[in-house]
C-alpha cells in the first residue's frame, strides 16, 4: 500500500487494509471511481470523482479493476496530481 504526503499533512492512498488509516487521524474516505457495467457485460472505470477519464471497456471487471488502479497509481498517487 502506497501512501503520498502532502505539503499539507494530508495523507492519499488507495484504499486498502494493510495500513489502519486511522493511525493518521480521522480518514475521509472518498470515491476515486466508479467500476459500472454497461448493459452487455462490459465494465468501465469512471474516474471522473478525481478529473480523469473513463477506461474501458473491457470485459471482465477484474479488468476494469486493474485499469482503475493503474490509472490512479500513474496519476493520482504522485506528487505533481
Amino acid at each position: 500500500m502506497d501512501l503520498l504526503v502532502l505539503p499539507d499533512g494530508s495523507v492519499r492512498a488507495i484504499y486498502a487494509e494493510e495500513i489502519d488509516l486511522g493511525l493518521f487521524g480521522s480518514p475521509c474516505i472518498t470515491r476515486a471511481s466508479h467500476v459500472e457495467p454497461d448493459e452487455k457485460g462490459r465494465w468501465s472505470a469512471d474516474l471522473s470523482p478525481v478529473k480523469g477519464p473513463v477506461l474501458g471497456l473491457f470485459d471482465h471487471r477484474s479488468d476494469a479493476l486493474q485499469a482503475e488502479q493503474s490509472w490512479l497509481e500513474a496519476n493520482w498517487l504522485t506528487t505533481t496530481s
